[in-house]
């Protein structure tokens, strides 16, 4: 409210508003990009969080062309590829169509990779992050139920 009402009256706070995940820099000014870094590159499956997670990019992706004419995850991932390449072969999901239609290649609703699938970069987290998956808060329950049980 404050803000917007400096907006109208063309008054400025006294003390610039600032906020953490822009670092000192004042929320109208502009900041620069941080620089980027090196992505993770080794190819190391990593565990899901969630059932229907997407598994996430353990290499570097910098330059692929993924667009209508030409998909460069396909070089390597295409099942037809595989055999040769090595990699993890595209899920049999991304091959159904929205009316349930198992297509001979891959769904246009499922082509661009990206979307949902993310390389890694190994930064620390902007916030603390307490969350756990279905697997941890079990383990969690069952540790708290025989304490209990002991006792």
């Amino acid at each position: 409210m404050f803000g917007l009402l400096c907006g109208l009256t063309g008054a400025q706070p006294s003390t610039p508003l600032v906020d953490a995940a822009r670092g000192p820099v004042p929320v109208p000014d502009f900041t620069a990009p941080p620089l980027l870094g090196n992505a993770v590159n080794d190819d190391q499956r990593r565990p899901r969080n969630y059932d229907m997670q997407p598994p996430t990019i353990p290499h570097r992706v910098d330059g692929y062309q993924i667009d209508k004419n030409f998909n460069k995850c396909l070089d390597c991932h295409a099942r037809s590829k595989t055999e040769f390449s090595q990699a993890i072969p595209v899920s049999a999901t991304h091959y159904i169509d929205r009316a349930g239609k198992v297509l001979p290649q891959i769904s246009t609703r499922r082509y661009f990779c990206m979307q949902c699938h993310i390389a890694q970069d190994p930064v620390l987290p902007l916030v603390n992050n307490g969350f756990e998956n279905a697997e941890q808060m079990a383990k969690k329950a069952a540790a708290a139920a025989a304490q209990a049980g002991k006792k």
